[in-house]
């Protein structure tokens, strides 16, 4: 499977090590050239000599995605540190290029809700962490 990630983040960049790994086709897109790094980062090898593929370029720009592989992406991880670039590249993703499962990152709730009902696979962190704090906070109640 060829999976594209936009953002090299802590995230994005554990993503992809980890799809690499498992052995699937993996390319990544990040605008900071030093992003490079952390896919590096504790490996025996570099990125480009494990497979993956890494390119430099504004995830708003069509040119980037397509140098970047968009148009053959099986899977497509939108993993920026921003909702708004997320939400668009995802779907320009899903609906211009036809990618066949795209999942967009966004820290909104509400917003990821609302784009989930809409037909986007959302992840929301911000979510997530409610959901456990809220488990903890439950959980501390029934022992007291």
């Amino acid at each position: 499977m060829f999976v594209l990630i936009v953002g090299v983040g802590r995230v994005g960049a554990a993503v992809a090590k980890n799809a690499l790994s498992t052995g699937h086709e993996v390319s990544v897109m990040d605008e900071d050239p030093l992003s490079h790094e952390r896919l590096d980062a504790g490996q025996a090898t570099s990125w480009e000599d494990a497979g993956g593929h890494f390119t430099v370029g504004t995830a708003l720009e069509l040119d980037a995605l397509r140098e970047a592989g968009i148009e053959r992406a099986d899977l497509f991880i939108a993993s920026t540190d921003g909702d708004n670039t997320n939400l668009i590249i995802a779907q320009i993703a899903q609906k211009q290029f036809g990618v066949q499962k795209v999942i967009a990152r966004v820290m909104d709730p509400a917003r990821a809700a609302w784009y989930r009902e809409q037909g986007l696979h959302t992840i929301s962190p911000a979510q997530e962490a409610i959901g456990m704090f809220i488990d903890a906070v439950q959980a501390h109640a029934g022992v007291v």
